[in-house]
This record gives structure tokens, sequence and C-alpha cells, in this order.
């Protein structure tokens, strides 16, 4: 039935205000870098957008926030060629080079002192942006200057990249300008430090290889075929030139920056202007001391004349302009001697091999451990001991191996062999699908317990409540806790020693590990933490084996048959469950009555067939208990209240989605009634 007038007005005044409050917000934490709500409600007015989008689809629109949520992988990047040229930078590393850039300027607009930019010059993938009527419709990398590469997609993936622009713009810089139908804009995507160790441990956590730096992260997250990958990288954008102009000119750079400030676009924060080489030294010599202060990785300081009449006379040489020009910071390496290779196990089982060395100063610390990252950068850069090396180290990045100086080998210098037993505990040790990790297949290894632990106590898991990152470190370094079975063992006595764990607490863990004892096969086999298997995979494994021991036998054909699984995974699942260790761990969980429940058909009763959004905080169960009651009587769980959605379970503190099921109409229960039901239908 199509809805009346009366129904989407309502509707499409909501949408007005959510779109408006989110790009409010974007530019607050983008532009401004001053956000002014946490992530969690900035995602739930996402969400709630995209609910009321897909219930009045006559309402979505090109340009709303909602779009940024990425479509099929593309097959390959369509080439895109820039209407003007994207010219490099020429490099200089020293006060006499950055005179002589100052002495070429002079030559050709005479002897009066001269006004310069300073900006960051930023580790990242420079790219371009073009706005058709103030909606952006096209993004390409740089490529060779003249022909780069569709990223579009990608790009519109990233709240950094405004998707409309303010059409009514103005600055206190004269002229006003009115944004022109072709608008073309340039700058550098990149990601801060910040986004860079949230990147690598979320990598870490599901086992994948480690960034070597935030520059090869931005571009490799910018080219992603799969634009859903990008959309799950937090990229940030700052612009500095426009590309082909229809507009009136511009008297300075700054006047065109604050312009593309006015339209909305992100400017660096950090852009100042100065008069003459004495203050353009001071401001490098400033930035040099506050680098590794900044929220991202700078390599040096862009110098460029400021006023445009200037450059246009200036012109460009080759492909660079003369009107510009990169002034690097020092280089932050140091040559020395690779005195033997070993291998840290992480907590994911990751072997990552490190070079250590002869003591040396790199940018003012004294190194002598660098990271080798993985077998295939060891093997890629050919690193063995005895090799002299150059060593980098920049801000609190781990130092890396840079190059190997071969011109200098003995012939005494050895690659260095990976084990293939686990040092810590004897377990085999399997490569990774792509040749990039070696890992300890090892489940109770105690280098990687930790994070076992806490992969098995997560809510997808067996939700044990109480039991954070804190207590599992507490629990392992007090030898308690050797495996995850050893969690059934404690008492409140044994919990109650240990340091600030009150007798209260210690039996809120213990009651909280009871409640755990009987979980659905599919959240015990996620809980183990198998390399590969999420609860998706978990799921249909538990459908097809019904049991945890079957999967002791089942050989990699065996598991191949199972939907959604290919030889990568069954190749994984195989060596975690012919692992004697984990099999051990495993029958110790039972052992200690674990009884993994296997999956049922769903019953029938109020939940079946319908579409349930759960909101607020139950005091009864945690989400993800209520979310398994409402799946295990035939209901579907949603995330975002619609016009389909039959019913809405309201605890405490329940916020924006509650609003919305009463504006739609949609029945809604308190907990006590949700309770009720569950009783009624056991």
């Amino acid at each position: 039935m199509t809805p009346t007038h009366a129904e989407v007005a309502p509707a499409a005044q909501r949408v007005a205000r959510l779109r408006a409050d989110i790009a409010h917000h974007d530019h607050r934490y983008y532009v401004l870098d001053d956000p002014e709500i946490a992530d969690a409600d900035y995602d739930a007015l996402m969400r709630e957008l995209q609910g009321l989008e897909a219930e009045h689809p006559e309402l979505a629109t090109p340009d709303s926030p909602s779009r940024r949520v990425a479509g099929a992988p593309a097959e390959r990047f369509r080439s895109v060629e820039h209407r003007q040229p994207m010219l490099s930078l020429a490099n200089c590393f020293d006060d006499t080079g950055l005179a002589e850039f100052d002495e070429r300027v002079h030559k050709l607009l005479g002897p009066a002192e001269v006004t310069y930019d300073c900006e960051p010059k930023l580790d990242g993938l420079a790219v371009e942006l073009v706005y058709l009527e103030g909606t952006l419709a096209e993004g390409s990398t740089r490529g060779d200057g003249v022909v780069g590469e569709d990223v579009t997609a990608n790009l519109r993936t990233q709240r950094s990249v405004p998707l409309t622009l303010r059409r009514q713009a103005s600055t206190a810089l004269p002229p006003a300008i009115p944004l022109p139908a072709r608008l073309e804009v340039r700058g550098e995507v990149f990601l801060r430090k910040a986004d860079f160790l949230r990147l690598n441990q979320a990598r870490e956590r599901e086992g994948e290889p480690s960034f070597a730096n935030p520059r090869s992260a931005a571009a490799g997250s910018l080219r992603q075929l799969d634009a859903q990958v990008t959309a799950g990288r937090r990229l940030s954008l700052y612009l500095y030139e426009l590309g082909a102009w229809e507009g009136p000119p511009f008297e300075t750079h700054q006047a065109k920056l604050a312009w593309l400030a006015s339209v909305g676009l992100p400017i660096n924060p950090e852009n100042r202007v100065v008069v003459g080489m004495d203050a353009v030294l001071a401001a490098h010599r400033d930035l040099l001391e506050r680098r590794h202060a900044l929220a991202y990785e700078v390599d040096g300081m862009v110098v460029k004349v400021d006023g445009e009449d200037a450059r246009r006379r200036l012109g460009t040489v080759s492909r660079s302009p003369r009107w510009a020009v990169a002034f690097k910071f020092p280089a932050e390496e140091a040559r020395t001697r690779v005195l033997a290779i070993e291998v840290n196990v992480g907590r994911t089982g990751a072997l990552t091999p490190v070079a250590f060395l002869e003591a040396v100063q790199v940018g003012g610390v004294t190194v002598s451990r660098a990271t080798l990252h993985n077998p295939g950068e060891v093997a890629r850069k050919d690193v063995r001991v005895g090799d002299q090396v150059f060593v980098r180290r920049a801000g609190d990045v781990i130092p890396e191996i840079t190059k190997v100086v071969t011109s200098v080998r003995t012939g005494e210098e050895h690659p260095y062999v990976f084990p293939d037993k686990c040092p810590v505990c004897g377990s085999a040790t399997v490569m990774d699908e792509d040749g990039a990790i070696l890992r300890c297949t090892g489940l109770a290894c105690p280098a990687q317990l930790l994070g076992h632990l806490r992969h098995f106590a997560s809510r997808g898991g067996m939700d044990i409540e109480g039991l954070g990152e804190k207590l599992c470190a507490q629990l392992v370094a007090s030898g308690l806790v050797r495996r995850q079975a050893d969690l059934y063992g404690l008492t409140v006595e044994t919990l109650s020693a240990l340091e600030r764990m009150g007798e209260k607490s210690a039996e809120n863990l213990v009651a909280a590990l009871d409640r755990s004892r009987q979980p659905p096969l599919r959240r015990f086999l996620y809980a183990l933490g198998i390399r590969h298997v999420g609860e998706a995979t978990a799921r249909t494994l538990a459908e097809a084996f019904g049991d945890v021991r079957p999967l002791y036998q089942a050989s990699e054909e065996d598991l191949m048959r199972v939907k959604d699984v290919g030889p990568e995974m069954a190749h994984a699942i195989a060596a975690f469950f012919h692992d004697a260790q984990n099999r051990d761990n495993i029958d110790g969980l039972l052992a200690a009555g674990i009884h993994p429940e296997p999956p049922g058909k769903p019953s029938g009763g109020p939940f079946s067939g319908k579409t349930v959004v759960l909101t607020g905080t139950l005091e009864g169960m945690s989400r993800e208990q209520a979310k398994e009651e409402v799946e295990r009587r035939g209901g579907k769980v949603s995330g975002s209240v619609s016009r389909k959605t039959d019913l809405v379970v309201a605890g405490a503190d329940a916020g924006g989605k509650l609003k919305t099921a009463h504006g739609f109409g949609v029945k809604v229960l308190d907990e006590a009634g949700f309770l009720d039901l569950l009783r009624e239908n056991a």
C-alpha cells in the first residue's frame, strides 16, 4: 500500500533533520576536529536515517549520508584524465636548498619580500574531487599526474569527504565567490595516528597482517576494489588546492583556502602565512619540533608563494611548479648491523620476526631492535643475520629496517629459517593462505592466552559478563587460568584473593560463568577463536555437524562441503581441531559442565516470522541473550526501527528507537512484558 501524504510528511521532516545533524557532526569531527557526540550516538543517527529511507524509498536521494554505504566490488578501476595535470613538487633537504628556491623566486618576481604559505607535508595519497552543482560526482587518485584511477565509490564511504557543499559560499577575504557548477579540488587522504593504531589492533584481533605505516595503510584502503573494505577504515582528508577553476580568480592562496573552508571542505588548521625566508625557516623549525605531537604523520613542510598572480608569473618547469617546494625533514634513519633474528608470538598466534641490532641512535633514541613484520617482508627485503641495514624510526612507530646494504656482504651472512613449532608452546605453526603470517595453532599457548580469553568471553561467544581484559590479565598472571577450561574451576574464594577483587564481584563472575554453561553450539564454536571462523561460519558449522566432537575427525574435504567454507578456511579449521592441545582444552570445557545446545528448528509463538528491535538496557539479561531468545523462537532481531518492524522491546534509558516506534505505531513491550512472552513460550 502506498503511504499517504500524512504518513510521509513527518518522515520527510525527520529525514531532513537527520541529514542536517549528520552533516553537522561530520563537519565538527573532520573539519573542526572538535566532535560533539560519541561514535555510538552518531551511528544511532545513521541507523535511524537508513531505516526511514528503507521504509520510504521516495525520500532517498543521491546526496544522502546513507549513500556512503558501499556497493558491489569493482572488477578494476576506471581511468580518469585530469583536466589540469596534478603536478609533483620539487624537494629540498636543508637551509641551503631552501635559500636557492627563494633566490629563484626573487629572480623572477623582484627584490621585494615574498609572502609564503607554509603547510605540513602530509604522508598520504593525493586525490582530486569533482563536485557538480555542489554534489560529489567523482574522486580520483593522482596517478601519473595526467591520468588517475576512479576511486569515487571508496571516497563516498568516508565521513571526512563531504558529499554536498554549501551553495551560499562566503568568506571574510573578498571577493565572496558563489559555488561554480563544476568545482575541482585537490588534497591528501591520510590516516591519523590514532586511527592507524585502531586499524592495526583490529587486524591483529582478526589475525591479519599489520600495516607497516599510515601511508601504506591509507593508500591500500583507498585503492580497494571492494568499497566495503574502505568503508571499514577511518580515513581523513585535507584539501589544499584547486584543479581546473571556472570562477573569478583569487588574489591569494589563503583567500582560496578560506573560500574552500566556507563551502564546507576540510582545510588543515596548521597552515600559516609568513613573510620572508627567516620566517619560513622559523616555521619549519617549529613544525619539526612538534611533528611527533601532531595527530598525523608528516615528512616535511610545503612552502608556496601566496600570491596567485605571482604564481602565474613563475609558472612551471618540467612537471613541478616554480612557486612551491617540499622542504623535507631530516631522515630518521641510521645504519647498523643485524646481530640475530627471533620471533615473538602475539595474542593471535602470529609469529612476528624481530631483528636484534647493534645499538644505534635514531631520531635521538637508542634503537637495538626492529620489527620485520612477517616472513614475506623478510623475504622481500632479503634480511639476513649479519647484514648491514638502514633502520628508521618515525614518531611512536616501532623501528623498522628500510634497506639492506647488499654491496658490503661478505658471504658470512645467513638467512633466517622460521620454526615449524611454536617457540612458546611447541604446537605446530602454519602459514596463512597468502603466505604473509606464520601462526601458532595452539589454543592454550601462553603467549596468546589473554587474547583467547577475551574472545571466549565476548558477547558473540560465551557472553561472560564481568570478564574484561584487566581481569583476564590478572587470571593469567596469577596462574589461575592456563586455558579456557580453567575458567570454570574458579571459585569465589580463589577470585576474592586477587588484587582489587571483592567478594561481591567474585560472586557475580562465578554466577556469570554458571549462566554460560549452556550456549548454543554456534556461539561455542565462535568462542573457541578458530582462525577465519566468524559468527556466520560458526552457525553453518553448527548446522552441518550438530556437535563439536565430529569436527575432531573432519577432513578438509568434509569441511569444504559446508556452505561458504573454502580451501583456506577448511585448512585452518582442520588444523585447529587436529591439534591435540586444542582437543584437550575442548574436552576440558565439556568435562567442566559446558553443554553446547545443537541447533534446532525455531519454535512457533509470538516471535515466529516477526522482526524485533531491542533498545535500552535490560536488567534481567544481556542484549545478546535477549537476541538468542527471540531467534530461538523464530524471530529476527533488527538494529533499526522501520514501518516493517513488528515489535520493539524497550528497556531502561531507551532513546531514539523508542520515539521512532511510537511515531510508526509499532507495538512496544517493556522488559516485564517481554519476559512474560518468553515464559509463555519457553
